[in-house]
């Protein structure tokens, strides 16, 4: 098969990329920097001609509210405008796990309308939502870091590893379109001060972690982002992947 993935340079796109070739597809990762811009329409019916299946791990390069809407919605008119023009029999989308149960974040606001495009489309879709990634931990710790403590909320997280989710996208590529969501977690639910207690412990470098729920992003989040009873499970631990990275 001829398969496009969108934001195929990117941390999940790249992973999926080398997925789909190693079991010998025919892939094209589609990305500004390779000439293919969602946000214009730039490059698009070129990389999609002849394609029997789009990939979308595109991410918006701002979380803010306006811009994060404008980019998913934007993207999602032009692309699904080529992928009609291009007879495209199956389109996968990422999303996030608890997407549509978070009303008060702007981002995942847009999201949805994301999601909401995929469904409204007329393409037959299968969407993937994933919990929070292992490599997004740290990130969040940084921002998150006053002086030398790490001020962090107790919300919880069921993280997963960005190749187990790239592991997903690319099998749901390879079937048929399921027109419906498949949501996936990593094995252990955690809150976040405490992966940030995990995180430290593997690697020391001064600072302590405080709980604060005031704090960061996920200050005053519903309980919804480590999934519940139906999500299916990924296998690698967050301590093992420490141990590794």
């Amino acid at each position: 098969m001829k398969i496009v993935v969108i934001g195929g340079t990117g941390r999940i796109g790249s992973q999926v990329v080398a997925l789909l070739r190693a079991n010998g597809h025919e892939v094209v990762p589609a990305a500004p920097s390779t000439g293919v811009d969602t946000l214009t329409g730039e490059g698009l019916a070129e990389a999609l001609k002849g394609a029997d299946v789009v990939v979308d791990v595109s991410n918006s390069p701002s979380f803010d509210p306006e811009p994060a809407l404008d980019f998913f919605t934007r993207s999602a008119r032009n692309l699904f405008a080529a992928e009609k023009e291009a007879g495209v029999r199956h389109h996968v989308g990422l999303s996030i796990v608890g997407v549509d149960q978070v009303p008060d974040y702007g981002y995942y606001r847009a999201k949805v309308a994301q999601e909401d495009a995929v469904r409204g489309s007329g393409v037959p879709y299968s969407i993937v939502r994933a919990t929070q990634f292992f490599e997004f931990i740290a990130p969040v710790m940084d921002m998150s870091t006053e002086g030398s403590e790490v001020r962090l909320t107790s919300t919880r997280l069921r993280p997963i590893a960005s190749a187990d989710v790239a592991a997903a996208v690319a099998g749901a590529a390879q079937g048929e379109p399921s027109n419906g969501i498949r949501n996936i977690a990593g094995p252990e639910v955690y809150g976040l001060d405490r992966l940030g207690e995990i995180t430290l412990a593997a690697k020391p470098d001064g600072r302590t972690v405080v709980t604060d729920e005031s704090a960061g992003l996920f200050a005053g989040m519903p309980d919804v982002l480590a999934g519940d009873d139906t999500v299916q499970v990924a296998a690698t631990r967050y301590e093992d992947w420490l141990q590794r990275n």
